[in-house]
């Protein structure tokens, strides 16, 4: 019997597996430390304005997400028209991919770079290619070593997830001007609320001053509305028009919008959460350096913790080791990382319990 068949290379795509939830031991509390969730959760001012906006679930929401368009442009100085929402960043990703890739085009990713930027590219017809990376960071020279005339779009993360490491803004800048003006970099900018470096700039000068370039950025982190997901973009006019002719008509729904409103201007409490994670960023990096391990120096709100191939302690062991106590960090098998886990920053409760299981996993005093 005959059937529909996928475009070519769809079955090719390793699905997206998000981290694990497990059961801790019987009496243990569970601390979700693999998603990059903020421990705070959002401002009660954006949960004020959801539950506001569910009171009217019956009607449509404004189609083009002006209210919060307008309220990311008044936070960073951007004309609304050339921003474009969407449900998570990750739409706008596809959209993308969707607009700018075709069958036998090329899109180049790092090597432990974000796991959708593949999926994406696959998603229609194009070939992921992978440039190497120097110390767990994006590689300028390796990504334009890598560029041919079917180039058409590069994916940068920055700060990058898995591994916490970033570009600078001259790497950045060093990069858009190696590449034909073809092709498309897009500036992943979901953890650039967590950074306080001089030299990095989240890509705003660069979208305002090219016409092939985009930034994008979530509401999913800092803001702490994963489950609402909701998105935006900022980049030239022609390019947001583009997307806009192909994204849903009503892909963010109203009360997603307006508790982003709400969260993107409480400042107060994103201060407060960068504040706790630059504070415990540094203490269990310097900590768990101590245990014998080593961690890449990250500018996220998440650390790459590297184990030994010693059998019993390694990172699948140290894994089965700390979920037995309730806290869970994230595998990277498939981020071509089988030897780290990726550790979320927490509460103060959570990060202290992972110091001692850390402690007592590697036997240090």
């Amino acid at each position: 019997m005959s059937r529909p068949v996928p475009n070519p290379g769809i079955l090719d795509i390793a699905p997206y597996t998000p981290g694990k939830s497990p059961v801790a031991e019987p009496g243990r509390k569970v601390f979700k430390l693999s998603a990059n969730e903020t421990p705070f959760g959002p401002s009660p001012k954006a949960i004020a304005a959801y539950t506001e906006a569910a009171k009217h679930l019956e009607d449509y929401p404004e189609g083009t997400s002006r209210v919060l368009r307008e309220a990311i442009g008044r936070a960073f100085g951007l004309d609304p028209d050339r921003i474009i929402c969407g449900a998570g960043s990750d739409e706008i990703l596809n959209l993308l991919a969707h607009a700018y890739l075709g069958h036998g085009d090329e899109a180049i990713s790092t090597t432990h770079g974000f796991l959708v930027y593949p999926i994406a590219t696959k998603a229609n017809g194009a070939i992921n290619v992978v440039a190497p990376e120097t110390n767990f960071t994006g590689d300028v020279d390796e990504i334009l070593k890598l560029v041919t005339p079917r180039t058409k779009l590069v994916w940068i993360a920055n700060p990058n997830n898995p591994t916490g490491t970033y570009l600078p803004f001259d790497e950045i800048k060093r990069l858009r001007a190696g590449l034909p003006s073809h092709v498309l970099l897009v500036l992943d900018a979901a953890y650039s609320d967590y950074v306080s470096r001089n030299d990095y700039e989240i890509g705003i000068e660069l979208v305002a001053t090219t016409e092939n370039t985009v930034m994008t950025h979530t509401f999913s982190k800092i803001h702490g509305l994963a489950a609402l997901r909701v998105g935006w973009m900022f980049g030239p006019a022609h390019i947001v028009d583009a997307l806009n002719r192909i994204r849903g008509p009503f892909n963010v729904s109203t009360p997603a919008m307006l508790a982003a409103v709400a969260a993107i201007e409480d400042t107060e409490h994103q201060q407060m959460s960068k504040t706790h994670t630059e504070k415990w960023r540094a203490l269990l990096t310097e900590e768990i350096t101590k245990f014998g391990l080593k961690v890449t120096p990250s500018v996220a709100n998440f650390i790459l913790i590297h184990f030994p191939l010693d059998q019993g302690k390694t990172a699948a062991d140290a894994d089965a080791f700390l979920t037995k106590r309730g806290l869970v960090l994230r595998a990277l098998n498939n981020y071509r990382l089988p030897h780290a886990l990726r550790l979320t920053i927490g509460t103060e409760e959570a990060n202290l319990l992972v110091l001692e299981g850390l402690r007592d996993f590697t036997g240090s005093k």
